[in-house]
C-alpha cells in the first residue's frame, strides 16, 4: 500500500526555521504565537529524530536565534544569511538534500519575504514543501496572508502545527506520543 502523496510522515520529512531572530520577532504580528508553535515543532523534531536547519538572516545587525528557540535547536545546524531565500545560501541547499529527506516543514518570518522566497526556492530544487501557517508571521496581518496565498500558489501545501505534530505521530500509545501530547497541554 502507497503513503498517501499528500500526508506528512517522519521518514520524509526535514523542519526549516528561517528568521526566528531576537531583533525580527517582537516587532511580528502574532509574534507569541509564531513562537509558541515553532518551540513545539522544534521540541516534536527532537523527540522523533526529525532533522531541523535553522538560518539567520545577517545575524550580527538582527540578533541569533531568540533564546527560548534557541534551547530548543541547540544541536541543530545554523547557517548564517545574506540572501532573502535560505537556498541562496550556501551549506543550505546540500545540508537539506544530504538528509536524503524530500519534505520541508517550513516555519519562520517574515512570510512574505524570507519564508516565501525559500518556499519558492525549495520548490524549485524539488523539495514538497508544507508551510505551517500558524508558524509563520509578517509584520502585517496582510503580508503574512499575501505570502501565504502565494506560497499555496506555487504549489506548497498548507498546514497547521498539530497537523503536522499528529501526521508525524500517526498514532497513539506510543512513548512519543505520550511526550508530545503533554507539550501541547
Amino acid at each position: 500500500m502507497q503513503p498517501d502523496p499528500q500526508s506528512i510522515t517522519t521518514a520524509r520529512s526535514v523542519l526549516v526555521l528561517v528568521d526566528i531572530q531576537e531583533r525580527l520577532l517582537p516587532v511580528m504580528s502574532g509574534a507569541d504565537s509564531l513562537l509558541a508553535n515553532t518551540i513545539l515543532l522544534a521540541k516534536a523534531a527532537s523527540i522523533l529524530n526529525i532533522p531541523v536547519l535553522v538560518a539567520e538572516q545577517y545575524p550580527r545587525g538582527l540578533g541569533h536565534t531568540v533564546p527560548a528557540l534557541k534551547q530548543e535547536v541547540s544541536d541543530c545546524r545554523v547557517f548564517e544569511k545574506l540572501t532573502f531565500s535560505a537556498c541562496g545560501t550556501p551549506g543550505i541547499p546540500e545540508a537539506l538534500t544530504a538528509t536524503g529527506r524530500p519534505d520541508v516543514i517550513l516555519a519562520g518570518i517574515e512570510s512574505h519575504v524570507c519564508v516565501m522566497q525559500t518556499c519558492l526556492g525549495l520548490l524549485r530544487q524539488g523539495f514538497r514543501v508544507f508551510v505551517c501557517a500558524d508558524a509563520i508571521a509578517s509584520r502585517t496581518p496582510e503580508n503574512c496572508r499575501l505570502g501565504l496565498e502565494r506560497m499555496r500558489s506555487a504549489g506548497a501545501l498548507p498546514a497547521s502545527t498539530e497537523m503536522v505534530l499528529f501526521e508525524w505521530l500517526e498514532k497513539a500509545g506510543s512513548p512519543e506520543f505520550k511526550h508530545i501530547q503533554a507539550l501541547l497541554k
